[in-house]
């Protein structure tokens, strides 16, 4: 798979010398790692393992069951107080080792060369040796799928599998903004790589139990609108039984169809006793500068952060900041 139209910054023609030169690899995503984390760890272990590579996939957390199809062929696993032996550490989908939650002591003690995948707006310490960064991307996958052409590594099914995860999850089955022409190009690619759209929906969207519906019913009776409807927020009590791992874009995307409804911010309350915030916008708002003013981060559509202290709390204060730079413009 040649690429003749990559064009590469200085950055990630460093990062791509550490992967050719790396022999033992340990790829990392952060908690509770999501469609374009486990995806581009799929197709990321392939391409080096088809260079003759030795690769670990460590997270936080295990998958949720949906990713299955993944899991057959790519061997995830938990963080269980050692790392493997490696000499490569490459984080997917983040960029603060904080996100690592107990991995992160041992990733940043590690003497291995360490290179940085992520699309997401950087921010924090350096802590990385190189760094294959674009925030234009619309999800990781595209990266990998960038880094195996500039490896000359053909795509196969199992990392075409990996990197259609990628796109399908992070662009919302390609309605989001961020769906663009090589997200699109890529897609086909991979469909005809053999990868098959339909199976991949089902999997990941097709699957609830009978009682999901319910649970859905319940957050969306939460919604308040505020600012004359152009700011939407639900909560989820830790009181509410969850119906296993919940799509959060899926309830959001169900707020952010409202027409006047431009910024949703969605508010969990956690086991921790902290509070989960996922907050989404459909204009020009920013919702990656409101996270970052949390100490979370993300895209300008698309961001979240954990606070602490109780629901009411945390919602309304992050709403009153919310209304402030709304009403900044």
């Amino acid at each position: 798979m040649n690429d003749s139209n990559l064009v590469l910054d200085p950055d990630k023609l460093r990062a791509l010398d550490v992967l050719r030169r790396g022999k033992r690899f340990l790829l990392c995503g952060h908690q509770r790692p999501d469609g374009d984390v486990l995806g581009a760890q799929a197709a990321l272990a392939r391409i080096l393992e088809l260079s003759g590579k030795e690769v670990w996939v460590v997270n936080p957390d295990l998958p949720e069951p949906r990713y299955a199809y993944l899991a057959k062929d790519c061997k995830y696993r938990a963080w269980s107080g050692d790392l493997p032996a490696h000499d490569v550490v490459v984080t997917l989908d983040f960029a603060e080792l904080s996100r690592l939650g107990d991995m992160e002591s041992a990733v940043r003690a590690s003497q291995a060369k360490k290179v940085v995948v992520d699309h997401h707006v950087p921010q924090g310490d350096v802590w990385w040796t190189e760094r294959f960064v674009d925030m234009s991307a619309a999800a990781t996958g595209l990266l990998v799928r960038r880094i195996a052409a500039a490896l000359d590594v053909p795509l196969d099914p199992i990392s075409a599998r990996g990197i259609f995860t990628c796109l399908v999850t992070d662009t919302g089955w390609f309605k989001y903004s961020n769906t663009d022409a090589e997200t699109l190009r890529t897609a086909a690619e991979l469909t005809a790589l053999g990868v098959v759209p339909a199976d991949i929906h089902s999997a990941l969207y097709q699957r609830r139990s009978p009682s999901h519906p319910r649970f859905v019913g319940q957050l969306l009776a939460s919604v308040t609108y505020h600012a004359e409807g152009r700011i939407a927020v639900f909560e989820e009590s830790a009181a509410i039984k969850r119906d296993g791992e919940v799509d959060s874009d899926e309830v959001l995307d169900i707020v952010r169809s409202v027409e006047d409804v431009e910024v949703v911010l969605y508010f969990r309350e956690m086991k921790s006793g902290s509070v989960k915030l996922s907050a989404r916008s459909k204009t020009s708002f920013d919702v990656n500068l409101l996270a970052r003013s949390f100490g979370g981060g993300g895209h300008k559509r698309a961001s979240g952060a954990t606070l602490e202290g109780a629901l009411p709390a945390v919602s309304q204060r992050v709403l009153e900041v919310a209304l402030t730079q709304l009403a900044a413009g």
